[in-house]
């Protein structure tokens, strides 16, 4: 595998498992006070504030695998379109952590937003490699592919195919000859 699609698909892998992981962790925790009762903690993850941000993630995730098997102009437009999914996840991070109040979730409330930012430029950055030199990188191998049928001539006429099968019914073994 050369250099640069390595690079780019390991930017993609792990920016998308990055986002993955960070959007489901809790971001903001708020805790409502009740008098004469326990505290009411409720935990907000990524996820929950931007539900689109696990669904691009997810595209990522299978964009990345998508490089593999393309080439050519398809490989540069899934480059593209990765591009697009990293530049969503940051928009939609930063997004989800304005509008969040971290609260009592701490440190938490700011590094997973930040996490996700990270995995978000890294899949933008590996899209954009292969969005450049994707249609250079060698494809998959051509075993794989659909070749077109090649027309079989017959080696047998009907007649030698008929006593073939008369030497059979005779008891004799056509195939000792």
């Amino acid at each position: 595998m050369s250099r640069g699609r390595l690079i780019a698909v390991a930017s993609c892998l792990a920016g998308a498992g990055l986002t993955a992981y960070a959007v489901t962790r809790v971001w903001a925790v708020r805790v409502e006070q009740r008098p004469g009762l326990p505290d009411l903690r409720t935990e907000q993850t990524g996820a929950d504030a931007q539900p689109w941000l696990i669904g691009l993630a997810v595209m990522a995730l299978a964009g990345t695998g998508a490089l593999l098997a393309t080439r050519g102009l398809a490989r540069r437009l899934l480059g593209v379109l990765l591009v697009l999914a990293g530049v969503g996840v940051v928009v939609g991070a930063i997004l989800a952590r304005a509008a969040l109040d971290p609260g009592a979730a701490g440190l938490a409330g700011s590094a997973w937003p930040v996490a996700c930012v990270v995995g978000g430029a890294a899949v933008a950055a590996g899209g954009a490699l292969a969005a450049r030199h994707g249609h250079l990188w060698a494809a998959m191998s051509s075993r794989y592919e659909r070749r077109p049928a090649v027309p079989v001539e017959r080696t047998t006429t009907s007649a030698e195919t008929r006593e073939f099968w008369d030497a059979l019914d005779r008891g004799d073994d056509p195939t000792a000859r």
